[in-house]
């Protein structure tokens, strides 16, 4: 009895990791096709025509970028372009700006760290801020204590109680 319990429990295991090795396998071979690459290549290109949207995004009237743009990709894929290949014809040709996105080297990678950079000193900054601020109000209660003969005399003086 708990031999098949066993054994059914690896068989449910191992049919579920063929399962799961069939679905991997089908996606895989779905990102190789020419549609899928053409349609994650033309969103990693910008439009050169000054509309500052995606290349296929660009839909606006009279565009005459994006035709002759979207053509040159087709001609890349099917010339057998890998995706590095065809991103780095474009670069040349329209410049660094045809880029969605900057690459990850050389003075391009200032682009993906700076603005981390550029967070981290500012949080840095307000914290030793907050910090200094709240150093000095300690530092201004213990050189001033609260005088009680001063706000004794105050409040004869005025006929306070203490309500304002």
């Amino acid at each position: 009895m708990r031999n098949r319990r066993l054994a059914r429990r690896i068989l449910g295991s191992r049919a579920l990791q063929v399962v799961a090795l069939a679905a991997a396998i089908c996606f895989s071979l779905g990102a190789t096709d020419a549609g899928t690459r053409y349609n994650s290549l033309n969103h990693r290109l910008m439009c050169t025509c000054g509309c500052a949207e995606l290349l296929g995004e660009c839909n606006h009237v009279g565009c005459q970028s994006s035709g002759q743009e979207l053509a040159e990709l087709s001609a890349g894929i099917a010339g057998g372009g890998s995706d590095k290949e065809i991103l780095a014809s474009f670069a040349a040709k329209y410049g660094a700006t045809v880029l969605a996105a900057p690459t990850t080297h050389g003075f391009d990678l200032v682009a993906w760290i700076a603005p981390f950079a550029v967070f981290g000193a500012a949080l840095l900054g307000t914290i030793l801020l907050i910090r200094r601020w709240s150093a000095g109000k300690a530092e201004a209660a213990a050189a001033n204590p609260p005088n009680d003969a001063l706000y004794e005399q105050i409040r004869r003086e005025t006929g306070s109680e203490g309500g304002f």
